[in-house]
This record gives structure tokens, sequence and C-alpha cells, in this order.
């Protein structure tokens, strides 16, 4: 796998974008979760994809990674946010329209989507507000994409957040990779081993690139989860999808899954066993298979 960096730019925004590679195979984008940066796929899941006939790319959203944050714009922590008084900082059709640019970046009329949590919740908006640009998708450990303010929290695990919420670790790169690793475990499949040489990889590799700890930046996060969406309904998505979750979810209940997969007309809801909300390479070929199998 390589990583060729390219650069987005939807208005004055900034997108940071890896080529990984697989050129002329069908062309997958990777969507990351909620505040963290590209680094953090498994490089062994995107080798898979790309040996199984993809051509893999992923970016940082805005208000993550390498692109452009909104650090001068109030809010409070991913949470709180939900209940907001101030106006966002950015719409949720911004974030979607962003993953459409990144397209146009890559050259690429229209792509395979897979997004994770709030990539996931991403990836159904794109596809819902622009249906043309977008082949299939496929969302694991994801939210609904129609459901608004403090109804998402019917389907998230509020002990486990608030557990995440009271961790803390000194300042400094020692406490960013303490961080990050913290939040790794916690998030871990209790049915398989947690490697921890691959998450100390993705956590290292985010820092040493220079960005800044998006597991630590609760402000970004915040503003993420505030993007008020005023799309289409779920209901209304005509886009071949594939709805993945792990069983033992701690942060996402599986329902969330099985209400996106009841709301698409002709999604599939495959739920993994053992699995939480990651990715361990137990679970790779499965991944593989089943969106291997939606796109053909």
């Amino acid at each position: 796998m390589t990583r060729t960096p390219l650069t987005a730019l939807n208005g004055d925004v900034r997108l940071a974008v890896d080529d990984l590679g697989g050129a002329g195979g069908d062309p997958l984008l990777l969507i990351m979760g909620l505040g963290v940066s590209r680094f953090y796929w498994p490089d062994g899941l995107i080798t898979a994809l790309i040996d199984a006939g993809f051509h893999v790319a992923s970016f940082d959203g805005r208000d993550a990674g390498g692109s452009t944050h909104f650090d001068d714009v109030p809010v409070g922590n991913p949470v709180t946010a939900l209940f907001r008084r101030r106006p966002p900082a950015y719409t949720a059709e911004d974030m979607a329209d962003d993953a459409v640019t990144v397209l146009d970046a890559l050259g690429w009329p229209r792509a395979h989507l897979f997004g994770i949590s709030q990539g996931g919740l991403v990836a159904q908006r794109t596809a819902l507000l622009h249906p043309a640009r977008v082949h299939t998708l496929t969302t694991f450990a994801a939210i609904p994409s129609d459901v608004r303010g403090a109804a998402v929290l019917r389907y998230v695990h509020l002990p486990f957040l608030a557990r995440l919420a009271r961790m803390r670790q000194p300042a400094g790169r020692d406490g960013d990779v303490a961080a990050g690793l913290a939040l790794l475990r916690a998030v871990a499949s209790p049915g398989y081993p947690f490697d921890e040489q691959d998450a100390y990889l993705r956590v290292e590799r985010e820092l040493d690139a220079g960005l800044p700890s998006g597991v630590r930046d609760s402000r970004a996060q915040g503003r993420q989860t505030s993007a008020t969406w005023h799309g289409p309904r779920l209901h209304e998505l005509r886009v071949p999808t594939l709805v993945l979750h792990g069983e033992h979810d701690p942060l996402i209940r599986p329902t969330a899954g099985r209400r996106i997969a009841a709301s698409v007309p002709n999604a599939r809801y495959v739920e993994l066993p053992g699995t939480g909300h990651d990715l361990p390479r137990e679970i790779w070929p499965t991944v593989v298979r089943e969106i291997r199998t939606l796109v053909s």
C-alpha cells in the first residue's frame, strides 16, 4: 500500500486526501469516524480491499486531521453540542459536499462509499444528496442519517460515552499517544484479541504527520456532531446499501444499524459477532467479501 497525498478544495475548506492504491479497480472512498484522521484506517484492511479489486482513497473530513479546522467557532463537547443554541459552524450538507469534492480531486465521476461511525453518517448523507455520484453505500457502526439532536441518544450507550468523557491524559505527545490507545482499547471488539501493535502504529502515524490528536479535540468533535441535516429522509435513499454493525458495539447500539437497513429499500444488514466499535483483523475477510458482493 502506498500513500499519494492530494488536496481537495470545497470553497475555503481544504481537505487532505490520500490515494492509497489499486488504480484501475473499482473506486472506493473511505470515510473515517468522529474527529480522527484517515490514518486510523488499518493498513491490512486497505490492502485486502485493494487485493479484492478496489482503487482505494481516504480523506480527512472538515475539523479532522489535516483538513481545515474551525477553531474560532465556540461549541461544547460532542454530546452538549447536540443541544446547541448557537448557529453551527457548518451544515451536514457541507460535509456531504466535501466527499463529492474529494471525488472530483481524485477524478472519479462516481464511487463506492465505505464509512465508519460518523463517517458512515456522512456517507449516508452523501448518497442522499448526491446519488448520481455514488455507486454503492456501506456503513459500519453508524447511526441513521435523519436522526437529529437529542434523538441521537436513543442509539448511544450513555454510560460508555460518559466513561470516555472522563478519560484524562497528560499534555504533550506521550499524552496524545496514551489517549489514542485508550480510545482504541475502549471501543475494541470483546470477541477478538486487541492488536496493540497495530493500534500504536495508527495513533503514532497521525502524530508523526504533524496532525493534532483528533481523539483529544472535543471541540472539533462537537462542531461535527452539531452540523444539522436538512436533506432527504433515509427512506428516499435508492443507492444499493450494505449496513454492518458489531454485535457488541459499546458505543452505538445495533438498533441503529437495524434502523438504517429497515429504512433503506433492499438494504442488507449484517451483524458481526464478537465485534465492537472497531475493525479487528479477524472480520476483514467478511467485510471485504460483503462489500465486494454488494458491488458485484
